[in-house]
């Protein structure tokens, strides 16, 4: 994978050994944020398994993962249909957009590494408060012993904390092509080895010309990220359907939102930068 577009030179300083970094602001944050991906594929090119994963594996009935697919995709398409308003009313969306274009405007102005992270820092604010009520919400219903019901509030939320995410960085959710990039982020960082090196390629892909891929069909992609979702979940939802204990489960709901989260801040970030450069 190339970690810079626009490779740089490190010159001596006359009269000394120190090397001096020639890199634009933009040459350092593109080749930040393309070390900080080599770095998540590295991480996580393994999926861990926990003894807590271990002990459940019997205890898990057979139909649980067919009922999560079913469930998150069923959220997906209820949030697209009908709850992209009803989410819209939990955050300020002419706020958002407001602040991101006096960044940018401050960005005309002076191009330098503050202006730039200016869109990240404001998206990282948005994320910690998802984050805590995300935590909240799956912890309370873990206690009263509520697993799969819970389904459609966790991808309520998690569609709100990227909503918000894309916003920061001067995207609209709204779009077909938004859908795709939201979509395949969320299953992407849900994946391991050979199959998230493939799927973060595909959004690279996108990053590089914005065109939807010919093969792509919203429905068919839903399935692939409630398949992807489903099965990182399916010990926590189970683990969150036993009244009490179910709390441990639960609080992984903010677990896997901030995982979902920081790769979405890692990749809005990339594409930012793409056509800022563009």
């Amino acid at each position: 994978m190339r970690t810079s577009a626009f490779p740089y030179e490190l010159n001596k300083e006359i009269g000394g050994d120190r090397m001096e970094d020639v890199r634009t602001p933009w040459q350092k944050e593109w080749d930040n944020v393309c070390h900080t991906e080599e770095t998540y594929l590295r991480k996580n090119g393994l999926k861990k398994r926990t003894l807590l994963n271990s002990s459940l594996d019997k205890r898990i009935p057979d139909s649980l993962q067919e009922k999560l697919d079913k469930a998150f995709a069923k959220a997906f398409e209820i949030v697209f249909e009908k709850g992209t308003d009803v989410i819209e009313k939990t955050f300020d969306k002419e706020e958002m957009e407001h602040n991101y274009k006096l960044n940018a405007y401050a960005m005309e102005l002076r191009e330098d590494t503050q202006t730039l992270r200016k869109f990240s820092k404001n998206a990282l604010a948005s994320g910690a408060k998802n984050l805590l009520l995300s935590g909240v919400e799956g912890v309370g219903l873990g206690v009263l012993g509520i697993g799969i019901p819970d389904i459609p509030l966790f991808v309520g939320m998690l569609l709100k904390g990227v909503y918000e995410t894309s916003l920061h960085y001067g995207y609209d959710y709204d779009t077909d092509e938004e859908r795709f990039f939201i979509l395949k982020l969320i299953e992407a960082s849900c994946l391991h080895s050979n199959e998230l090196v493939i799927a973060n390629e595909e959004l690279n892909d996108y990053i590089e010309d914005g065109m939807l891929p010919d093969y792509y069909d919203e429905k068919a992609q839903i399935r692939k990220t409630s398949a992807a979702l489903s099965e990182e979940l399916i010990y926590m939802k189970f683990l969150q359907g036993v009244p009490v204990v179910g709390a441990l489960g639960g609080a992984y709901d903010a677990v896997y939102m901030q995982r979902v989260l920081k790769f979405a801040k890692m990749k809005y970030y990339k594409r930012f930068l793409k056509n800022r450069r563009k």
